[in-house]
């Protein structure tokens, strides 16, 4: 990934965060649990295994949360965590660690940062709300319908009402959709997508499979749950 970082360093300018070091400093912040950057750069000041990973001397100084914050648009610019898992990935099957065959599939909804308060009539152009103040107002929902075809997040459009079963809470989501190797149940392939007929679990899925094909696996069984009642029609 080396040509890939070498394209990421700003040529002109003060010197930027190296992508190296973001991209280590989010492996950690996802594996233990950092709910923020705030948090994650504070714990680099004393946690000498988080400076040894990311690279970062004894007597170097930790990087400010709020250009940590900011750097990490490159990272998503240059789709860099995607390339950084498929590498992954590779390394596990040039090590014999996955399985070429057999997988399982699976998906889940992924709760976005937007109140329901941001579920507005796609109609209004104001927030509509009344209360202490414009930022967070009170909002009345008693008696009113909302839907996706009609209502939209003005904090995320992307987002849409769902809910993962019956009898659950709605809530304003992304739809999570994993492919598993069955031998030590690697991630595979993921895909995070908007929740709509077009991008259901079992079309989802099925367009995972093609790319590992893609990608040189050669699949011969797929495993899913009960919410994939169309995925041998949509296969054959």
């Amino acid at each position: 990934m080396g040509a890939v970082f070498d394209a990421m360093y700003a040529r002109q300018g003060r010197p930027s965060i190296p992508p190296e070091q973001l991209l280590k400093a989010k492996v950690l912040q996802a594996l233990f649990s950092v709910r923020s950057d705030r948090q994650l750069c504070a714990r680099l000041q004393t946690d000498l295994m988080f400076r040894w990973f990311i690279d970062l001397g004894l007597d170097e100084k930790v990087f400010d949360a709020s250009s940590f914050s900011q750097n990490q648009k490159r990272l998503l610019a240059h789709e860099v965590a995607d390339r950084f898992f498929v590498e992954v990935v590779n390394l596990a099957r040039a090590q014999g660690w996955v399985s070429d065959e057999h997988f399982s599939v699976d998906g889940t909804l992924i709760e976005g940062w937007a109140s329901m308060k941001s579920f507005r009539p796609k109609s209004e152009s104001e927030s509509g709300g009344s209360g202490p103040g414009p930022g967070n107002p009170w909002m009345d929902f008693h008696g009113e319908k909302r839907s996706n075809d009609t209502h939209a997040s003005t904090t995320d459009p992307d987002l849409r009402l769902a809910r993962k079963g019956p009898g659950k809470e709605s809530r304003l989501s992304f739809g999570a959709h994993a492919a598993m190797e069955n031998r030590h149940g690697l991630c595979v392939s993921f895909d995070l997508c908007k929740v709509e007929a077009e991008q259901s679990e079992a079309r989802v899925s099925v367009r995972q499979i093609q790319q590992l094909r893609q990608r040189g696996f050669t699949p011969k069984s797929v495993g899913a749950d009960k919410g994939y009642l169309l995925f041998s029609t949509l296969t054959s």
